[in-house]
Protein backbone atom coordinates (compact mmCIF):
# COMPACT_ATOMS: atom_id res chain seq x y z
CA UNK A 1 0.00 0.00 0.00
CA UNK A 2 1.33 3.41 -1.02
CA UNK A 3 -0.05 6.79 0.06
CA UNK A 4 0.26 10.11 -1.73
CA UNK A 5 -0.58 13.46 -0.13
CA UNK A 6 -1.16 16.23 -2.65
CA UNK A 7 -1.06 19.66 -1.03
CA UNK A 8 -1.62 23.05 -2.59
CA UNK A 9 0.48 25.81 -1.00
CA UNK A 10 -1.00 28.15 1.64
CA UNK A 11 -2.72 31.41 0.65
CA UNK A 12 -0.15 33.80 -0.80
CA UNK A 13 0.36 37.48 -0.03
CA UNK A 14 -0.58 39.81 -2.89
CA UNK A 15 -0.08 43.07 -0.95
CA UNK A 16 3.02 44.05 -2.94
CA UNK A 17 2.19 44.12 -6.67
CA UNK A 18 5.91 44.34 -7.52
CA UNK A 19 6.71 40.94 -6.01
CA UNK A 20 7.50 38.34 -8.63
CA UNK A 21 5.25 35.27 -8.53
CA UNK A 22 8.14 32.97 -7.58
CA UNK A 23 9.03 35.18 -4.59
CA UNK A 24 5.51 35.73 -3.25
CA UNK A 25 5.30 34.72 0.45
CA UNK A 26 2.33 33.28 2.29
CA UNK A 27 -0.21 35.69 3.76
CA UNK A 28 -1.35 36.11 7.35
CA UNK A 29 -4.41 34.02 6.49
CA UNK A 30 -2.09 31.39 5.02
CA UNK A 31 -0.11 31.27 8.27
CA UNK A 32 -3.32 30.86 10.29
CA UNK A 33 -4.53 28.12 7.95
CA UNK A 34 -1.19 26.33 8.29
CA UNK A 35 -1.74 25.98 12.03
CA UNK A 36 -5.08 24.27 11.45
CA UNK A 37 -4.04 22.04 8.56
CA UNK A 38 -0.71 20.96 10.07
CA UNK A 39 -2.60 19.99 13.23
CA UNK A 40 -5.01 17.97 11.10
CA UNK A 41 -2.09 16.24 9.36
CA UNK A 42 -0.30 15.44 12.59
CA UNK A 43 -3.48 13.82 13.94
CA UNK A 44 -4.70 12.05 10.81
CA UNK A 45 -1.89 11.44 8.33
CA UNK A 46 0.99 9.01 8.14
CA UNK A 47 4.49 10.45 8.28
CA UNK A 48 5.81 10.76 4.74
CA UNK A 49 8.97 8.96 3.73
CA UNK A 50 9.82 11.77 1.34
CA UNK A 51 8.56 15.29 0.67
CA UNK A 52 8.62 16.79 -2.83
CA UNK A 53 7.97 20.53 -3.00
CA UNK A 54 8.03 23.30 -5.53
CA UNK A 55 10.88 25.69 -4.81
CA UNK A 56 8.81 28.90 -4.91
CA UNK A 57 8.87 30.87 -1.66
CA UNK A 58 5.23 30.20 -0.72
CA UNK A 59 5.53 26.45 -1.27
CA UNK A 60 8.79 26.31 0.69
CA UNK A 61 7.15 28.21 3.55
CA UNK A 62 4.14 25.87 3.40
CA UNK A 63 6.33 22.78 3.33
CA UNK A 64 8.57 23.99 6.15
CA UNK A 65 5.57 24.81 8.38
CA UNK A 66 3.85 21.49 7.70
CA UNK A 67 6.95 19.39 8.24
CA UNK A 68 7.92 21.29 11.38
CA UNK A 69 4.50 21.00 13.01
CA UNK A 70 4.18 17.31 12.11
CA UNK A 71 7.76 16.68 13.35
CA UNK A 72 8.85 15.23 10.02
CA UNK A 73 12.56 14.42 10.06
CA UNK A 74 13.01 12.85 6.63
CA UNK A 75 14.26 14.17 3.33
CA UNK A 76 12.64 17.20 1.65
CA UNK A 77 13.38 17.95 -1.99
CA UNK A 78 12.66 21.49 -3.26
CA UNK A 79 12.33 21.08 -7.00
CA UNK A 80 12.12 23.69 -9.74
CA UNK A 81 10.39 21.03 -11.84
CA UNK A 82 7.28 21.42 -9.64
CA UNK A 83 7.02 25.18 -10.16
CA UNK A 84 4.34 25.97 -12.77
CA UNK A 85 4.77 22.69 -14.59
CA UNK A 86 2.33 20.11 -15.89
CA UNK A 87 0.62 17.31 -14.03
CA UNK A 88 2.64 14.87 -16.11
CA UNK A 89 5.90 16.29 -14.72
CA UNK A 90 4.63 15.80 -11.16
CA UNK A 91 3.49 12.25 -11.92
CA UNK A 92 6.89 11.46 -13.47
CA UNK A 93 8.60 12.64 -10.25
CA UNK A 94 6.27 10.48 -8.16
CA UNK A 95 6.90 7.45 -10.38
CA UNK A 96 10.67 7.88 -9.95
CA UNK A 97 10.48 7.32 -6.19
CA UNK A 98 12.03 4.22 -4.70
CA UNK A 99 10.06 1.10 -3.91
CA UNK A 100 11.05 1.59 -0.26
CA UNK A 101 9.11 4.88 -0.15
CA UNK A 102 5.57 4.13 1.01
CA UNK A 103 4.28 7.66 1.63
CA UNK A 104 4.96 10.80 -0.42
CA UNK A 105 3.92 14.36 0.34
CA UNK A 106 3.89 16.57 -2.75
CA UNK A 107 3.43 20.33 -2.20
CA UNK A 108 2.75 22.43 -5.26
CA UNK A 109 0.48 24.75 -7.18
CA UNK A 110 -2.78 24.69 -9.06
CA UNK A 111 -3.74 23.72 -11.68
CA UNK A 112 -1.06 21.03 -11.33
CA UNK A 113 -2.25 19.62 -7.97
CA UNK A 114 -5.85 19.53 -9.19
CA UNK A 115 -4.91 17.82 -12.44
CA UNK A 116 -2.72 15.22 -10.73
CA UNK A 117 -5.58 14.35 -8.35
CA UNK A 118 -8.03 13.99 -11.22
CA UNK A 119 -5.63 11.83 -13.21
CA UNK A 120 -5.07 9.47 -10.27
CA UNK A 121 -8.65 9.21 -8.94
CA UNK A 122 -12.00 8.05 -10.27
CA UNK A 123 -13.61 10.91 -8.32
CA UNK A 124 -13.51 14.36 -9.88
CA UNK A 125 -12.27 17.27 -7.79
CA UNK A 126 -13.33 20.55 -9.37
CA UNK A 127 -10.96 22.83 -7.43
CA UNK A 128 -8.33 22.34 -4.77
CA UNK A 129 -8.35 25.53 -2.68
CA UNK A 130 -5.20 26.91 -1.08
CA UNK A 131 -3.84 24.51 1.52
CA UNK A 132 -6.19 21.80 0.30
CA UNK A 133 -4.89 18.34 1.15
CA UNK A 134 -5.80 15.23 -0.82
CA UNK A 135 -4.79 11.79 0.45
CA UNK A 136 -4.79 8.99 -2.10
CA UNK A 137 -4.07 5.32 -1.35
CA UNK A 138 -2.77 2.94 -4.00
CA UNK A 139 -2.72 -0.85 -3.84
CA UNK A 140 0.66 -1.12 -5.57
CA UNK A 141 4.24 -2.22 -4.85
CA UNK A 142 6.09 0.31 -7.02
CA UNK A 143 5.33 3.98 -7.66
CA UNK A 144 5.65 3.57 -11.44
CA UNK A 145 2.42 1.52 -11.27
CA UNK A 146 0.28 4.63 -10.63
CA UNK A 147 -0.07 5.10 -14.38
CA UNK A 148 -1.93 1.77 -14.59
CA UNK A 149 -4.32 2.05 -11.64
CA UNK A 150 -6.66 4.57 -10.01
CA UNK A 151 -6.10 5.36 -6.36
CA UNK A 152 -8.67 5.42 -3.59
CA UNK A 153 -9.50 8.78 -2.03
CA UNK A 154 -8.78 8.64 1.71
CA UNK A 155 -9.65 12.28 2.38
CA UNK A 156 -9.86 15.74 0.83
CA UNK A 157 -9.77 18.61 3.32
CA UNK A 158 -9.17 22.35 3.18
CA UNK A 159 -9.12 25.21 5.71
CA UNK A 160 -12.64 26.59 5.17
CA UNK A 161 -14.10 23.24 6.26
CA UNK A 162 -12.94 24.16 9.77
CA UNK A 163 -14.40 27.68 9.75
CA UNK A 164 -17.54 26.81 11.71
CA UNK A 165 -16.59 23.54 13.32
CA UNK A 166 -13.17 22.47 14.47
CA UNK A 167 -12.66 19.12 16.19
CA UNK A 168 -11.44 19.45 19.77
CA UNK A 169 -8.16 17.65 19.03
CA UNK A 170 -7.27 20.17 16.34
CA UNK A 171 -8.32 23.12 18.50
CA UNK A 172 -6.18 21.79 21.35
CA UNK A 173 -3.21 21.23 19.04
CA UNK A 174 -3.22 24.83 17.73
CA UNK A 175 -3.61 26.38 21.19
CA UNK A 176 -0.58 24.65 22.71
Amino acid sequence: MKTLYLIRHAKSDWSNPNTRDFERPISIRGERDLEIMSSFLSLRAKQPDVVLSSCSLRTQQTTDALTSKTEYTGVTHYLKELYLSSAEVAIDLIQEQSRTVDTIMLVGHNPQINEVANMLLDEHISKVPTLGIIAINFDIQEWFEISNIKGKLEFFVYPKQFKYYMPDKIRQAITR
